[in-house]
């Protein structure tokens, strides 16, 4: 799928649509996305701040899908685990921003051709317009070459 198109649809996909979760931008060789969670009155928590389980879904795919693409089908990608910190409470809309770095890749080709698990973490920071760290969410992704069909 072109990366125009996914952007498109996964704006519309209920879990960020309902909660104010905007992707920007997938660039065309998917190795960048950027994505906006904008505060709204139905997406504050009790004190009137970004809600956490939004701040970790406005993150949680991106990893992995600009791996699947960049690795492509012959490679199982997984997320494995997640976590996230709270730095600092979100007054305001809220961004974050992922690059997938060509060598990262070929250093997870590499650890996984002979058909072994590799699992690797990402880092992401969820920033204001102005640069303020609200929150840094870690994912761990799980890579591993599929077996030959016989």
């Amino acid at each position: 799928m072109r990366a125009s198109i996914f952007r498109r649809l996964i704006n519309l996909w209920p879990p960020f649509l309902c909660n104010s979760i905007r992707v920007r931008q997938v660039s065309a060789d998917w190795t960048e996305a950027s994505v906006v969670l904008r505060l709204r009155p139905w997406n504050r928590n009790y004190v009137g701040t970004q809600f956490g389980g939004n701040l970790f879904a406005m993150t949680d795919p991106f990893w992995m899908l600009l791996l699947m693409h960049q690795l492509g089908h012959d490679h199982f990608v997984w997320d494995q685990a997640g976590a996230i910190d709270f730095v600092a409470p979100g007054r305001e809309d809220v961004f974050a921003h992922f690059k997938l770095e060509p060598a990262v890749v070929d250093e997870l080709r590499a650890a996984a051709a002979g058909g072994r698990k590799v699992l690797r973490w990402f880092e992401t920071e969820v920033k204001t317009a102005s640069g303020e760290v609200i929150a840094i969410v870690r994912k761990q992704i799980y890579v591993r070459l599929k077996p030959k069909a016989r």
